[in-house]
């Protein structure tokens, strides 16, 4: 394997395939913070050009983290599709793109070869993209998952409503969450970031939730994102749990910080399996963002789309029902602006949807990094037309917890009307039936964004 192109009479020459993969990256401040991103444009290129030639072989041959070392890496290898694997095995890196962009190669055949594919080779292919070609390859993928409604159908865009609270008052939760649905918002999933992170709080807010949705009809699911421990201790209890959520890290380092493991989440899905509350077959919920390896010092020297595309790999295992790249929220330190944040957020849902997954994405930025409102609306539009499965919903899009920026409660019908796209099946029925839609004329109907109109 050749690790060297000659430009302009210059002979570049990169020591690794985690080199070449970090250097091909676009510009990101977190590489940067890292020290392994490219040092000029010129590198920039070389390094795509070698990686064009690499072929998928190779790289399930040099993973950025070693077997050894890692529990993800082995996971991978240990649970690879050989036939779907030899599909592709052969191609370089630049050919894949091109079979991936090909006309006639539509979701089914890339869904064929998904399970043959490393995250490696998923943020290989990334880097040689356009924006618009992850758009492109991206919106062919339908990944179809079901819990109590059916998310991913084609022409249909989903989302979550957060209704947060800073003292996690349960009234002030429901009334946020009330609101929400008004909008036609949250068939994705109900799903609250508790400020207090233990089994009793856990368990009363799923059972208020629970029980709101239970007296108006409401199709869709609920969860509370809390330590996946805690929501274990929550199942214990007795309490409704609809999807079990947990974020995670793409090495066995990063995920360490998180405390968790393989063994351990191993044990929460058969948990949930067994005690979960939704009609299934999926039940898990996971969010990721690039960045998050390194902010914990285990990036083992490897860029961060990588590493995110890694996080993929670990959540494929688990079937879940919904994955989420939460864009901008670790802060510039890793994505300082809104180029990189756009860039990022099609990166992450177009490899989660190349590796098989329902990505749904939080386009959202800290008010410190350097981007603006009219950014933001333009990555929603994006990741819409790109086929996302979901995005996030609350109010005016301001979380006064979390304090950042994401999508309000009147950004998902606006999205969903410019777009053509709707909630799920299950979801659009209840709006009409609750006069919160009116398809014939494509207009809200006479309770859309009244609270009250959901009994509380």
């Amino acid at each position: 394997m050749r690790l060297a192109v000659t430009i302009r009479s210059i002979v570049h020459r990169f020591e690794t395939l985690r080199e070449v993969l970090a250097k091909a990256n676009p510009p990101k401040s977190g590489d940067d913070l890292a020290g392994v991103s490219a040092r000029s444009a010129v590198e920039r290129v070389a390094a795509r050009a070698v990686l064009a030639n690499v072929t998928l072989r190779q790289l399930r041959e040099n993973p950025v983290v070693p077997y050894e070392l890692d529990e993800l890496t082995r996971m991978v290898e240990h649970t690879l599709d050989e036939t779907a694997f030899a599909a592709v095995s052969e191609l370089t890196v630049g050919q894949f793109r091109e079979w991936l962009l090909e006309h006639e190669t539509d979701g089914m055949k890339i869904r064929s070869v998904s399970a043959g594919l490393t995250p490696e080779m998923a943020a290989a292919v990334c880097k040689l993209m356009s924006n618009l070609d992850l758009m492109t390859v991206a919106a062919k993928c339908h990944v179809v998952v079901r819990a109590n409604t059916t998310l991913g159908l084609p022409g249909r865009m989903s989302s979550r409503v957060q209704p947060n609270h800073p003292t996690d008052d349960v009234e002030g939760i429901l009334y946020s969450m009330r609101e929400g649905l008004a909008y036609g918002c949250g068939d994705a999933v109900i799903g609250v970031n508790p400020a207090t992170d233990s089994a009793a709080s856990t368990a009363e807010i799923l059972s208020a939730i629970d029980a709101v949705l239970k007296k108006n009809g409401v199709p869709t699911q609920h969860c509370v994102l809390s330590h996946v421990t805690v929501q274990m201790k929550a199942l214990d209890l007795g309490c409704p749990m609809d999807l079990m959520f947990q974020s995670l890290s793409g090495t066995e380092l990063g995920n360490k910080a998180f405390g968790i493991s393989l063994a351990l989440m191993d044990e929460a899905w058969d948990k949930m399996k067994q005690r979960g509350s939704a009609r299934g077959p999926n039940c898990m919920y996971f969010e990721t963002g690039q960045g998050s390896a390194l902010s914990s010092a285990a990036h083992h020297g490897a860029d961060q789309v990588t590493l995110e595309a890694r996080c993929y790999g670990f959540a494929r295992r688990y079937q879940p029902f919904l994955v989420n790249t939460v864009i901008g929220f670790i802060g510039p330190e890793y994505l300082e602006d809104g180029p990189q944040i756009t860039r990022a957020g099609l990166e992450d849902h177009f490899m989660g949807k190349l590796l098989g997954l329902p990505m749904g994405c939080d386009a959202c930025f800290t008010y410190h990094a350097r981007m603006g409102q009219d950014e933001l609306e333009s990555l929603k539009v994006l990741l819409g037309a790109a086929g996302c499965s979901y995005l996030m919903a609350l109010p005016v899009g301001d979380d006064i917890m979390l304090n950042y920026q994401s999508t309000s409660y009147h950004d998902i019908p606006s999205v969903r009307r410019l777009l053509g796209k709707r909630p799920t099946p299950e979801f659009d029925a209840w709006m009409v039936e609750r006069g919160i839609w009116d398809y014939e004329r494509d207009r809200p109907g006479p309770a859309f964004g009244d609270a009250e109109a959901i009994q509380p």
